[in-house]
């Protein structure tokens, strides 16, 4: 990476927004940062993938899979989120225990998991719904294994669920059901994995605080949107508020194939057609949908000035994008800093949070928290 005066530096790891958590991974407990800091300790060069874990403007944690298939965890700990064995919350990375073959990694509210080597999963954290998906309620400050899953090519992790796509295209879901968030029809919980009704043919899984998004059929090419879960601000996109209790189809007003989905605490996004614009949609109290307005969408809607887009996030209450220019542009909630443009003012259109010159690839933040990692 270049300096504006032409010095090569060396990447680092950024994190922005609350901090009352240690969540930034900096060695501060400063409430908040409104501008990028660094995350202590790790630079660019050995992170794979990162993730974002929360649960409300006081919890959030971080994640960073390295080279050498370690995870690296820092921030709230109190059900064991980071996986050191400990439930002390920590300011600086620190190992997660136990794991040295990773190949994924995927934050929840409170708990954690990884994909390993031979596509099976392990999680760790909170575990009172069963989302560690181990047979039990406990929380475990260790990786426990998930149960009954193999074949595993993707995960993602909810505010109190956790969802697995394997390799035949099928969807497992456990954890947290009120909402019907696992997608199985009914309302019970589960602490071990079972298959999301009618799906097949998957390529493409998010997860919300309470809802999901899957992609039938290949990315690119022809897939459609499917949804199911909460859906009173109009997240799953199907021109209602109701809870879906099995997947239902969300309402393509895009033109083009869907490229990448996400999906926020109670918003959701999809990246489509040949120049990667943005639909949104969801409650949109913040301007997390980023259409210029604060009005819940329940059907997908273009954001504008948005195209090429190559990587999408959504937050509590705020949504992120890496763009083909390699610039961070951001938009919604802003009390905590969030939106990384050194105010704390919401805004319902996107601003720039990270110029072309901070060289980043990899961006992350939590379904139900208040900060954003970039890399």
């Amino acid at each position: 990476m270049i300096d504006q005066e032409g010095n090569t530096m060396e990447k680092r790891l950024k994190a922005w927004g609350n901090n009352r958590a240690g969540q930034l991974g900096d060695g501060t407990w400063t409430d908040f940062r409104t501008t990028a800091t660094t995350v202590l300790g790790l630079t660019s060069a050995e992170v794979v993938k990162i993730a974002a874990g929360g649960a409300g403007p006081t919890s959030g944690h971080g994640l960073a899979l390295l080279t050498d298939r370690t995870v690296q965890s820092w921030g709230a700990n109190g059900s064991g989120q980071l996986g050191d064995g400990s439930v002390f919350s920590h300011n600086a990375p620190g190992q997660v225990v136990n794991l040295s073959s990773a190949t994924g990694i995927a934050a929840g509210g409170t708990h954690s998991l990884a994909l390993l080597a031979d596509r099976t999963v392990v999680a760790w954290g909170h575990n009172n719904y069963g989302q560690l998906g181990n047979g039990t309620n406990h929380d475990s400050s260790v990786p426990v294994r998930v149960e009954g899953l193999n074949k595993v090519i993707a995960i993602a992790g909810g505010l109190n669920h956790s969802l697995a796509l394997r390799e035949d295209g099928t969807v497992w879901a456990w954890g947290y059901n009120i909402n019907g968030q696992l997608g199985d029809g009914t309302s019970a919980s589960r602490n071990v994995p079972a298959p999301v009704g009618g799906l097949s043919g998957v390529s493409l899984i998010a997860a919300g605080a309470n809802h999901n998004l899957a992609l039938v059929g290949p990315a690119g090419r022809g897939g459609v949107v499917m949804a199911w879960g909460y859906n009173a601000t109009g997240q799953l996109g199907d021109n209602s508020t109701i809870d879906r209790y099995t997947p239902v189809k969300t309402q393509d007003t895009w033109t083009g194939e869907v490229m990448r989905l996400a999906a926020g605490s109670n918003h959701s996004m999809a990246v489509t057609g040949t120049d990667n614009t943005l639909h949104a949609w969801g409650q949109n109290t913040s301007g997390q949908v980023g259409d210029g307005t604060t009005e819940n969408r329940i059907t997908p809607v273009p954001v504008p000035g948005i195209t090429g887009v190559q990587l999408v996030a959504g937050g509590r209450e705020h949504s992120i994008v890496l763009l083909g220019d390699d610039t961070v542009r951001s938009w919604g909630a802003n009390g905590s800093g969030q939106l990384a443009n050194g105010t704390t003012t919401d805004s319902s259109t996107p601003v720039t949070t990270l110029t072309a010159l901070t060289g980043v690839d990899k961006i992350a933040t939590p379904v139900g928290g208040d900060f954003s990692l970039a890399n």
